[in-house]
């Protein structure tokens, strides 16, 4: 432990949480477990605290049953550690662009009395960093009344935005968790990898990548070998990056902003993914109000967005934060991306799913289920890609947008599709 600074116990840093406060807490690799559980201890003596984040990783007590009356999460993305508690009535969901939750904080729309971040041992002059997680978490260490910091010798330092000197944390808890680790190549299929080839197909040399989470990016990744000169720009990434960055398939060489830079707000993975970005000047983790900005995404030629969904219908509307009413994840940065990719010169906004769920359930629809949030509009749906092609819908009217979701969809299912399609338009779709 260093000593030059002064560490508390955690009950003693916690114990300036009140009643009624609202808290930020720090997500994805950054998650303070430790101190959420020790939080979850003092339950006794709180009650209604509003716990604010988006992605959170790990065992949290915090988020027990038995606590609901104590803690309650209001969460801008419901991951799995949430799941149960959004669908049980225990938490809420605030549906939001990732771009705008800065201004959540800053704006006064959600005012915090205490954020609660992960963070790297102080360098020789009082610097920590916020790791693998800046996105959010910079505005909220900004804006907070009181500032409580984990200290972790294994939180790797950053470059970019995420520097936080210790005159503006209140309180330093000593901590030496292991961070948690996502291992998403373990998750693809063969149907990813088909995906992935696809993807790969419309990929120029050149273009500048933004990867969503999950099994289709590091499929796509792993089909790049043979490009050239790629640029990433995203607002996360995972270990399926690395061979490309280390075999200088992408060397961000090309890119107008931020050249010979891998830029993103968050990243989560595996050890290696994070002792690969300590202290390493090429990679650099910024503010996610500027990270996802449409008007800055742009500014990069030949963005390739690839973000995933649910469910597409006919039309194109994109379902990718519900399962019919149950809320499964987020609007996130998904619409930031599809937006800049599309105004960027050559750009391509991507969305990519396998045609059917695990069940055997298309996933083009004629209707999406009742209740599912639209996250992409039909309007701003431009390449679609499943396991049986690519096709680009921009342009493209109801009739015939139909007629190419059609062709993306598993075989058993178009007939179907057909009929509705028939129905719906009263014409053949063709």
């Amino acid at each position: 432990m260093t000593k030059e600074f002064p560490y508390v116990r955690a009950e003693e840093a916690l114990s300036v949480v009140a009643s009624g406060d609202r808290v930020f807490v720090q997500g994805s690799a950054m998650t303070p477990v430790y101190l959420l559980n020790e939080l979850a201890k003092q339950s006794g003596r709180l009650r209604d605290v509003e716990l604010v984040c988006i992605t959170v990783q790990g065992d949290l007590d915090v988020c027990r049953p038995e606590l609901a009356s104590s803690f309650r999460f209001n969460s801008m993305f419901v991951s799995a550690a949430l799941r149960d508690a959004v669908a049980e009535g225990r938490a809420d969901y605030i549906p939001v662009f990732l771009s705008e939750i800065p201004e959540l904080f800053r704006q006064g729309f959600l005012p915090l009395d205490v954020a609660i971040v992960q963070v790297s041992v102080p360098d020789a002059h009082g610097f920590c960093s916020l790791g693998v997680s800046v996105d959010v978490a910079r505005s909220a260490v900004d804006t907070a009344r009181h500032v409580i910091a984990q200290v972790n010798p294994n939180v790797p330092r950053t470059h970019g935005d995420g520097m936080v000197h210790v005159s503006r944390l209140h309180s330093m808890v000593w901590c030496e968790d292991r961070l948690p680790e996502v291992d998403y190549a373990s998750r693809v299929t063969d149907v990813e990898r088909r995906i992935g080839r696809h993807i790969a197909a419309i990929v120029e040399d050149g273009a500048c990548l933004q990867m969503g989470i999950g099994a289709i990016p590091d499929a796509m990744l792993a089909c790049l070998d043979g490009h050239r000169d790629l640029g990433v720009h995203t607002e996360m990434f995972s270990d399926g990056l690395l061979p490309l960055i280390e075999k200088g398939v992408v060397n961000n060489s090309r890119k107008h902003i931020h050249p010979h830079k891998t830029v993103s707000g968050f990243a989560l993975g595996s050890r290696r993914l994070y002792d690969k970005v300590h202290d390493n000047p090429s990679f650099q983790f910024l503010d996610i109000d500027y990270v996802n900005d449409p008007h800055v995404i742009r500014r990069n030629p030949k963005v390739v967005a690839v973000n995933s969904c649910v469910e597409v219908d006919l039309t194109g509307q994109v379902c990718s934060d519900s399962i019919g009413s149950l809320q499964y994840s987020g609007v996130g940065g998904q619409m930031d991306f599809m937006r800049g990719a599309s105004l960027s010169e050559g750009g391509k906004p991507v969305i990519a799913l396998p045609s059917r769920t695990h069940r055997g359930q298309s996933r083009i629809v004629p209707f999406l289920k009742p209740g599912a949030g639209v996250v992409t509009t039909r309007a701003h749906l431009h390449w679609v890609v499943t396991e049986f092609g690519a096709a680009n819908l921009f342009g493209k009217n109801l009739r015939q947008r139909a007629s190419a979701l059609i062709a993306l969809a598993h075989p058993d299912d178009r007939e179907m599709l057909e009929r509705a399609a028939h129905e719906r338009f009263r014409v053949f779709p063709g």
